[in-house]
């Protein structure tokens, strides 16, 4: 049985543990992951790098912020239909209103849950294994 093919994920978050944790918790399945530290960089890794299937976004980023690149990858041809999971320490109303607004494809406040956070992804990848398939669900 051949693996399945790597899903190629942006993490963009300027706290470096964070974005650690989290590539340690997808790489345990079929992810490749790039991190990027502030809204600039994340960008720029688009640009590089085409295969990125999905985008994990902090919202609170030196450079651009995270509503900032969502806006600007929703508004690029390219990317516009790229699943984006914002991420954010300050769940506010107001915050969660305009990512949504803007195409976010979902809303984590921060403290998440790794196991969640990767059901999620791999939802959204289009990958899915024995560990994030739904009850019920073949």
């Amino acid at each position: 049985m051949t693996p399945a093919p790597q899903c190629h994920v942006l993490v963009a978050d300027d706290e470096p543990h964070i974005g650690r944790i989290i590539k340690m918790k997808l790489e345990q399945g079929p992810f490749r992951v790039t991190l990027a530290y502030d809204g600039q960089e994340a960008l720029d890794v688009l640009e590089r790098e085409p295969d990125v299937g999905i985008v994990l976004l902090d919202l609170m980023m030196p450079q651009l912020s995270g509503l900032d690149v969502l806006s600007r990858v929703r508004a690029d041809e390219r990317w516009k239909h790229l699943p984006v999971i914002v991420l954010t320490a300050a769940g506010q109303e107001q915050q969660y209103q305009a990512a949504m607004e803007l195409g976010a494809s979902e809303f984590l406040t921060k403290p998440f849950s790794p196991k969640k956070l990767y059901a999620r992804t791999a939802e959204l990848a289009g990958v899915a294994d024995d560990d994030t398939a739904p009850a019920g669900s073949a």
